[in-house]
This record gives structure tokens, C-alpha cells and sequence, in this order.
């Protein structure tokens, strides 16, 4: 196990005494070793009696030979090795386990715990005590939140529901008995589902009770309310469609229309009190972490969900003025009222007018959205695994693509699943005419007839809008994410660099996945520091602590580190081989059939180049290096193809290629329920990345696919001339990757993807010249 820890600081000694005294730390003491039994002393949260306390003394050890209260009974004086083997029980590591007893420093170096040498004075002791309650300990938590979460801030001293921070961190100060759960209706200014009246939204807010005005955490979730299942199976789309011909030309494109508005709700008194409330629900864990550390916690799922008025609209400018409305009342810049009905206005005078979103893929994805507008008050956005264009999302490069593990899922499925208004039977008889109506024609112009860029799209790629982003960005995504692909972060990191605002990334070795709760990556503390800044107005210096870029590594588990920047913009250009200069589309119907039902069986028999069951569907090209790269960006594969018709299309993976013992994409639970988020509040479940107990024979790296028709642009359509070589470049998805020596590079071309492209079986012959050119990236 290694702790990799971004969000310590380390002040100066002034400032550390100053802070130790915050949190109920005396440091008078002028003897290091009776100061380190005060310290000890002042953790207990209920010592009841002074035999109570030397009990728990005597349930840690001081030395491999010695335990901790017979240790305070001699003449022996306090070491670095003694302070170290108790910090380490402490911290919840198991002796043995995780650590030697009769070796306590060299246990920290090698968990990679921040330490000190020497504890021989007491101002030794209370820097080294001041870092250890901000150490992270085996259950995810640093000392003082483990503390804090048996009731440590509960205790006389401290007064309840009030901000405190330590660290430059906001600290579970907050009582969760206390919380306050209200609902209010906030109205927009458009009218989504043509009734004539603008849409009301409902918010539902999570507050701590207390008189200081709170920032907010705002998650935009269109499943909030719940999903409806039967409809997006029943608008699922059939995948097994052959590629046809497009009409040559490019597709015009213009600025999205105007939102339609409605008639306004007139005010007809104002309060300052919520009538309506809503049941305490676990959602998001890094909010409900955030709740007890004096950030309220605001869901709203939006237009077309249960409560609110509007049509799901599916990531288009309606959903994007939802999203920012909300943002808008907690800024005291629009109305809401107490219900739907009664014209009653409530302001939002509990919060200061500070918003961060936070959220993964959908809910992360309109954080983008919101961010790209500039409004006031939105002062960061934490997006993980989000879409900033849903073309990207849906489609890739003139092809219809499904996100990993949706096939047959468009834009028109997404928005049925999430039109929560249906599963209301008397709601869902008034409005789904109106929706079934807007959902043809999404599907009309979602246009999964050619699969390329139109203006549907283009109204759904907040790339368009992404100099108006005011608001500080932090991305999070998965390397292994073939869902929301990571074509999506990439465009997005590249065109905010010019920006005046702060910027952060971390890439990490899981799919679709969240990360708070990993015992090896302090991403809660790193979040708190961040939001501690920008929305408590802390200064703790969090946009010169944290990194501009943090990478997992793909090869040993337990380390991240920070690198420079994504990606490295020089390439090494190589020289590749490919086995062959011909490969086929079609494969036995039988064949293709079971493909369909089992995809899987498809990638194993196509990816791994000792199979030979699909060799005529494939050419592989390998190349090695002659030592460890790694790849910072985008792959290019450059060659010559010609197909044999009118119609064509690529697909190509770039594969790690030789056995090995490699991480596990999606985390392993190491302990349901093992990270206490506060006092009598909710949990979380421990889990890390873990490496597979198996060797694999490859890994996929990365991987692109092509409408040889689409073969300039997404919104070029060009015609081809069969067998006729054209001049092609294809751009692998972002990555992040490092490759051994001992390993090869392996690109395999082919044609139908049975994983991510619509699945044809038609008799295409494909012909390459087997010289080709990788552009790779390198560090």
C-alpha cells in the first residue's frame, strides 16, 4: 500500500500552533514526551476516567518490546521511532500487515507518509503532531476526520454548526441531526413543453443549520427523480444496420435557435420560509462528505422530471438555461417560489452566492454546460467523466458510435429514460403527446441514418461557447472510460489553456467510475482545499498546492503523481509494418449473429493476435522500443486504404501487447461501508484499483473509428472511388499510458466494431499498404 497525499500544505510554526489551538490542541508543555501524553490524551473523545485512557495506552505499542503506557512510565525520551510506530497504529495500519514494528520510519518512507526525521523537542512534536492529524490513514480518512467522524468536534469545547478549518480544509464541524431539508420551485424563463407558461424547476436542498451564510454544492442530475426504464428499452435503437452511402457535400451549420418563452408566474407574497421538504436520500458521497463540513447540498433534476414542468431536451440550450437557473436564485438573481401553485417567492438569503457543481457524466457533463454560459456566481465546476460535446458522445467521426457498454442508446433514448414526468400516470397523460412529438423529431435530426456532424449537434457541443467559461475547471476522468470517451476532457483541457481562470486535471486507470473513497489518493481532501477556496474564500493557496495535472500510473498500483501537462504536443513518428495488404468486412452469418449476442467473443478473437479465428478481418502491425515510453496524448495512425465499393469504414485499437499482471479497471471494494463521511452521518465504501491476480496477453490502450466518407471532417461528406487509395490519418482516443520495455505496441485495423459501431455484415474489401506511420506522443 502507498498513500499519495496532494493536499497537505505544511505552514510555518506560528501558523501550525495558531491552527493545533483551533481544533482543542494545548501546546504549552515545554517536556516533548509529557506533551505527546497531553496530545494523546486530547484525541480520546470521552475519557471517562484516567485508567479508562491508560487502558487505551495500553492497547498500542511504544517499541517492538515495549507498550505505550509503560512507555510513558520510564526515563526513556521521546524519538522519531517511537512517535512513528504509535502514528502508524493510529492511522488504522495493521502491524505486520502493513508495517514493521521494529522499523516504523522506514514503514512510513515506503507508505509514502510525510514525515520528520527528528522528534526530539516539543516544536519537533507539534510540527510533527500538526502534519499527522492531516496524515491519511488506511481508511481513506486523514487522523482528524477519522476523529472527528467518533464525535471528536462534539465534544464542550467546540461550538456545534459553526466552520472551522484546519489545514486550509473545512472541517465536519456540522451536525447531521441538525440538517434542514427544503424544496422550492425556481422559474425560468422559457417554456420547454409549449404550454404557454415558463417551466418551474424543483430544488431540493440539503443545509446545514446555522447562522453563517453557506456555499453550495449543486449536482445537476436528470435522475434524480428516477429513471423509466421501459421506455428507453422501448426506444432502443437496432445496431445491426448496414453502412450506406452518403450524399457528398458539408453540412451547414448556424448559431442554435432562440429558447421559446412563456407567460411568468405572478408573485403574490414572499417568505422566508420553505413550506415543502423532501426525505434525506444518500446521494452523491463527496456532497454528503461536503454537508457536515458546512456546504449545503442542492439536486435538481430539471426540466421534464418529476415536479417540474419541461421537456428532456437531451444536453440542448433549454437544458443548459435549466441548469444555470438554479445557479441563478442561490446567486439572488431570479425567483422561486414555495410551491408550484401559489406565487409565494423564498429567497436563497441562507447562501453566501457561491456555487460549485459537482458530479459524474450526465451531472457532470451540464456542469460543462453551465460553466460554457459565465454565469454569476457558478465560482468552479468539478466534472468528472462528463461530455463537452455530445456528438463525441454518440458518434465519432462520421460514424454511429454507442458509448461502452450502451449499444443501440442515442440522444432520443437518453431523454425518454430520463423524462421522469412520464412515470406520473396523470402528468404523463397531459404531456406525453407533446414529448412524443419532440422525441421524433430528435430522432429525425439526431440522424442516425449517416452519422454525421449537423446542427443538432453542433447545438449540443458546448465546445462552441467555451470562451465564456469564467468559472475555475476541475476534470476528472478515467483512462479506461469507454463510455464518455476521453475525446471529451481532451478538447475541452486544450481549449480552456488560454483562459484566465485555474484549471486542474486528474486522470485516473478506471472506467466510468468515481474516485473519492481510495485509500492510496486523498481526492476528498483535494476537493475540500479546492472548495474551501473558492467557495469559502479560504486563502490556503489551493491553485498553487494542487497540481495542474495528476496521473494514476497504469503499471504499479497505489501511485500518482503529477505531471506537466496533457498532452506532450511533439511527436515521434515510427515506422510501422502491417501483416497484410487486404482484409474483409464479412464473416460467416452464423458468425456475425453470435457476434451480436456476445461481443465480447468478437473483441477476444480479433484483439489477441494468436487467434486466428478472424485473421482475414484484421491486419496487425507491432513495433517495440528499446526502452520504457510513455505515450502523453493523441496516437496517429497514418496510412493508405482503399475499399473495393462505395462504402467504407475503420476501426482500429492500439493495444499493449505482451503478458502481465495489469490493474483492474473497474475498483475493488476492500471494505463495505469503511469510510465514515461524519458524525452519525452516512458512509461510503473503501475500494482501490487492484492489480489482477492473472496475467493478461494485452491491453486495449486506445481506439478510434472512421467513416472513410467522413475521412476530412465529421461534417464533410466526400465520395469514394472504389479501389482507390486514399491518404488517411487516424486519431486514436487521448491517453495517458505507460508502456515497458519488455511490451510491444500492436495496432489492429479492421472494419465493423461489434463493441461500438453499428454492426454490418456486408461484403466490403478493404485494401492497405502495409507501410504505415505511427505519430506517438512520447514523455
Amino acid at each position: 500500500m502507498k498513500i499519495n497525499q496532494f493536499a497537505q500544505s505544511h505552514p510555518d510554526l506560528s501558523t501550525i500552533k495558531k491552527e493545533l489551538q483551533l481544533v482543542g490542541f494545548k501546546t504549552e508543555q515545554t517536556d516533548a514526551k509529557k506533551l505527546f501524553y497531553e496530545l494523546l490524551k486530547q484525541i480520546q473523545i470521552n475519557p471517562t476516567s484516567s485508567s479508562n485512557f491508560q487502558e487505551k495506552l495500553n492497547q498500542l505499542l511504544a517499541t517492538n518490546q515495549e507498550r505505550l503506557d509503560d512507555f510513558f512510565s520510564t526515563e526513556t525520551p521521546l524519538s522519531a521511532e517511537v512517535f512513528y510506530l504509535v502514528a502508524l497504529q493510529l492511522l488504522g495500519f495493521q502491524p505486520t500487515v502493513d508495517f514493521k514494528i521494529d522499523q516504523p520510519l522506514e514503514s512510513v518512507i515506503k507508505l509514502n507518509l510525510f514525515h520528520h526525521e527528528t522528534i526530539d523537542t516539543t516544536n519537533q512534536l507539534i510540527e510533527a503532531w500538526y502534519d499527522l492529524l492531516n496524515t491519511h490513514g488506511k481508511n481513506d480518512l486523514t487522523l482528524l476526520d477519522s476523529i472527528a467522524a467518533k464525535g471528536y468536534f462534539t465534544k464542550s469545547e467546540f461550538v456545534p454548526n459553526q466552520p472551522l478549518f484546519f489545514n486550509g480544509k473545512a472541517q465536519a464541524t456540522f451536525l447531521a441531526k441538525d440538517f434542514k431539508y427544503e424544496t422550492v420551485y425556481v422559474q425560468t424563463d422559457f417554456d420547454s413543453d409549449f404550454d404557454g407558461k415558463n417551466d418551474l424547476l424543483k430544488v431540493e436542498i440539503t443545509r446545514p443549520k446555522t447562522d453563517v451564510k453557506v456555499p453550495v454544492a449543486y449536482t445537476a442530475s436528470p435522475y434524480d427523480q428516477g429513471v423509466n426504464d421501459t421506455l428507453g428499452e422501448q426506444l432502443t435503437h437496432n445496431v445491426n444496420q448496414d453502412l450506406t452511402e452518403k450524399v457528398a457535400g458539408e453540412i451547414k451549420l448556424t448559431e442554435p435557435q432562440p429558447l421559446k418563452h412563456g407567460t411568468k408566474q405572478k408573485t403574490t407574497d414572499s417568505t422566508g420560509q420553505a413550506t415543502e421538504t423532501h426525505q434525506p436520500k444518500p446521494g452523491y458521497t463527496l456532497n454528503d462528505y461536503l454537508l457536515v463540513r458546512g456546504f449545503a447540498s442542492v439536486y435538481v433534476a430539471g426540466i421534464g422530471t418529476i415536479d417540474s414542468d419541461g421537456l428532456q431536451t437531451c444536453g440542448d440550450p433549454q437544458q443548459t438555461a435549466s441548469t444555470i437557473a438554479v445557479i441563478e436564485w442561490l446567486h439572488g438573481d431570479r425567483i422561486a417560489f414555495t410551491n408550484r401553485t401559489d406565487g409565494i417567492e423564498i429567497k436563497a438569503d441562507w447562501c453566501n452566492g457561491n456555487v460549485a457543481m459537482t458530479g459524474r457524466s450526465y451531472l457532470g457533463t451540464l456542469a460543462i454546460a453551465a460553466a460554457t454560459t459565465g454565469v454569476s456566481g457558478l465560482k468552479t465546476i468539478i466534472a468528472e467523466a462528463a461530455i463537452s460535446s455530445w456528438y463525441d458522445y454518440y458518434r465519432e467521426n462520421g460514424l454511429v458510435v454507442a458509448p461502452g457498454g450502451f449499444q443501440g442508446e442515442d440522444a432520443d433514448v437518453l431523454a425518454g429514460e430520463t423524462f421522469s414526468r412520464s412515470l406520473r400516470a396523470g402528468d404523463n397523460f397531459k404531456i406525453r403527446p407533446t414529448f412524443d412529438k419532440y422525441l421524433k423529431q430528435m430522432e429525425a435530426d439526431q440522424d442516425r441514418v449517416t452519422g454525421s456532424y449537423n446542427q443538432f449537434w453542433n447545438d449540443r457541443n458546448y465546445r462552441n461557447q467555451m470562451k465564456n467559461i469564467k468559472a475555475d475547471v476541475m476534470l476528472v476522468h478515467g483512462l479506461n472510460d469507454w463510455n464518455v470517451k476521453l475525446r471529451n476532457p481532451y478538447e475541452l483541457w486544450q481549449g480552456i489553456q488560454d483562459l484566465p481562470i485555474q484549471k486542474k486535471l486528474i486522470l485516473h486507470q478506471g472506467q466510468h467510475v468515481y474516485i473519492n473513497a481510495f485509500p492510496s489518493f486523498d481526492f476528498s481532501d483535494i476537493i475540500n482545499l479546492w472548495l474551501s477556496h473558492e467557495l469559502y474564500e479560504i486563502d490556503n493557496h489551493a491553485e498553487a498546492i494542487l497540481p495542474n495535472l495528476i496521473v494514476q500510473d497504469n503499471v504499479q498500483p497505489d501511485t500518482w503523481y503529477k505531471e506537466s501537462n496533457w498532452p506532450n504536443n511533439s511527436a515521434t513518428h515510427k515506422k510501422v509494418q502491417f501483416d497484410r495488404e487486404i482484409f474483409k468486412n464479412d464473416v460467416p452469418q452464423a458468425n456475425f449473429l453470435q457476434y451480436s449476442k456476445n461481443p465480447q467473443e468478437w473483441r477476444h478473437q480479433i484483439f489477441n493476435i494468436k487467434d486466428k479465428t478472424l485473421q482475414d478481418n484484421r491486419v496487425v502491425a507491432t513495433t517495440e522500443f528499446d526502452k520504457e515510453i510513455t505515450i502523453n496524448g493523441e496516437v496517429k495512425l497514418q496510412i493508405q486504404v482503399a475499399s473495393d465499393t462505395n462504402l467504407g469504414m475503420l476501426s482500429a485499437v492500439l493495444l499493449d501487447y505482451g503478458d502481465a499482471k495489469r490493474l483492474n479497471e473497474n475498483p475493488t471494494i476492500l471494505a463495505r461501508h469503511g469510510v465514515p463521511l461524519g458524525y452519525r452521518w452516512y458512509s461510503d465504501d473503501l475500494r482501490e484499483f487492484t492489480l489482477n491476480k492473472k496475467a493478461t496477453p494485452f491491453k486495449l490502450i486506445s481506439e478510434v473509428h472512421l467513416n472513410l466518407q467522413n475521412r476530412t471532417s465529421p461534417a464533410i461528406n466526400e465520395p469514394i472511388e472504389p479501389n482507390h487509395f486514399y491518404n488517411v490519418e487516424l486519431k486514436f482516443q487521448p491517453t495517458f499510458y505507460r508502456l515497458p520495455k519488455d511490451r510491444k505496441l500492436a495496432v489492429v485495423l479492421y472494419s465493423t466494431d461489434y463493441e461500438m459501431t453499428n454492426r454490418n455484415n456486408q461484403q466490403i474489401s478493404y485494401g492497405v499498404i502495409p507501410e504505415a506511420t505511427l505519430a506517438i506522443p512520447f514523455n
